[in-house]
């Protein structure tokens, strides 16, 4: 073929054997994956196997492992088999393991027995990090996001969704009997073999019923009232979209705001992030080394125990307020509309009339003062205010905690934007990368080593497109 770039005859002999690593360029990322293996202590870590057996079969070494892993989750190959093919045809993979090749059950296996040591290694390169000044001056955003377990939605059971299930089991029953009857009545109803298929499927279902009902007796006995068949750590979450929801993993992460690296991350199977604030925020602290943080947060985290715990252990929160005011949806005043005076303990109405304290009371755990007028019955006001006789306001006894917290938000008005901007980026990328299955493995531990392996790659990634390869390389060295 002429006037075309022409590759090499497959069966063209060279004198001398070509270098492996001439085929890896000197700014390839594997590179910087075997720097950062080599210079870890793999025993301090925890890693099995650092000392070899002095009898039987050899065994491949942790780090080789290691290598393995983090090269694929680099390079979106989670899947122990899809690593196993690529360590027998990938240039990259062969440099990186000196041409070896473990098979898939070996590769799984170092996931599953050294998953504490994995999630260890994710904390020594955000270590790495804040050595190399990647950190901004104690500024991170927290945010929760939901990710899919291996746990289909139809072997996730609530009490809710066994009854609406038997429900639907009973009126096909009824279906397939009310066709039989016909069938008893004029066999030329229905075609040749239906009967059978209609008592076969009246068995399957009476079947499915009585596991339905086992189910129904087990729930009662589960702290939350759920059984997930597949992975029994997986709970049914609901997500943004009204009337939606999956089975799967509530993630955690603390989002550096300079690089928007992650610096904390956490695995939960509860819903909700309303108990989540005050661990997040310790986790980064500990995480880019100060005593002082800053946090930003959505309305998902505001719970006042939460803020008040941050308040005490010196971490500045900023999380607005859920705007949940029944009043404010009937078109009345809502709290926001009464002003508390701190010198005289008493709020001032919209009319301007004194609310002074008139009990205190214990409600969940919180010690809640009431404050009420007694203007209220002749007040002109009063149906824009309550419909009750008296207008009753409850103040938290820590509730100047939260106020603060209100001023430092009304004086941040792109702390909102500040948030998204740092916290959502990366879980888009690391669901994208995951693809539409999201986590492989099973259990509550298990996905937290997945997750970890998720992290480090794309912190690692954030690092190459700072630094490059060479100077990346050079400070793990130093």
């Amino acid at each position: 073929m002429k006037r075309f770039i022409e590759g090499e005859e497959r069966t063209q002999m060279t004198l001398l054997p070509e270098c492996l690593d001439d085929y890896i360029v000197e700014d390839n990322p594997v590179r910087v994956v075997d720097v950062f293996v080599n210079e870890l202590d793999l025993g301090t870590l925890g890693f099995n196997g650092i000392d070899p057996a002095a009898t039987g079969r050899p065994a491949y070494h942790p780090a080789l492992l290691l290598k393995i892993y983090i090269y694929g989750y680099l390079n979106r190959l989670q899947s122990s088999r899809r690593l196993e093919r690529e360590a027998q045809r990938n240039v990259e993979l062969m440099w990186l393991t000196g041409r070896l090749a473990p098979d898939f059950k070996t590769i799984a296996d170092f996931r599953h027995d050294n998953g504490k040591a994995i999630c260890k290694v994710c904390s020594q390169f955000v270590l790495l990090c804040r050595k190399l000044n990647l950190f901004s001056q104690s500024l991170v955003a927290i945010d929760g996001s939901k990710f899919k377990a291996v746990n289909n939605r139809d072997k996730n059971f609530t009490q809710h969704k066994v009854r609406a299930r038997m429900q639907q089991l009973q009126e096909s029953i009824e279906r397939y009997l009310a066709e039989l009857d016909r069938a008893d009545r004029d066999p030329s109803l229905l075609p040749p073999g239906r009967v059978e298929q209609l008592k076969e499927k009246i068995a399957a279902v009476k079947a499915h019923v009585r596991k339905l009902r086992k189910i129904q007796k087990q729930l009662p006995q589960i702290p939350d009232q759920q059984i997930s068949l597949t992975d029994p750590d997986a709970r049914s979450m609901a997500t943004s979209g009204r009337g939606t929801g999956m089975v799967g993993y509530n993630v955690q992460t603390a989002v550096d705001s300079k690089h928007h690296l992650i610096v904390a991350h956490e695995v939960t199977n509860v819903g909700h992030d309303h108990d989540q604030l005050t661990a997040m925020a310790k986790l980064a602290r500990e995480a880019i080394g100060r005593k002082k943080l800053t946090v930003l947060a959505d309305r998902g985290y505001f719970k006042g125990e939460e803020i008040l715990q941050c308040a005490q252990e010196q971490i500045t929160t900023l999380v607005p307020k859920p705007l949940t005011s029944g009043s404010k949806a009937d078109g009345r005043f809502d709290k926001r509309d009464f002003i508390y005076v701190a010198k005289r303990d008493e709020y001032r109405c919209p009319a301007g009339e004194r609310a002074i304290w008139r009990m205190t009371t214990v409600e969940n755990g919180q010690t809640l003062h009431r404050y009420w007028p007694s203007a209220c019955p002749r007040c002109p006001l009063k149906k824009q205010c309550t419909p009750a006789d008296y207008r009753r306001i409850a103040r938290w006894e820590h509730e100047d905690v939260v106020e603060a917290m209100q001023r430092r938000l009304d004086r941040t008005p792109a702390a909102s934007r500040w948030r998204r901007q740092t916290v959502e980026h990366p879980f888009g990328t690391l669901k994208a990368w995951m693809g539409s299955t999201h986590f492989l493995t099973k259990t509550l531990p298990r996905v937290r080593t997945e997750m970890s392996l998720h992290v480090l790659a794309y912190n690692l990634k954030r690092a190459l497109q700072i630094f490059g390869t060479q100077p990346l390389i050079k400070s793990m060295m130093a």
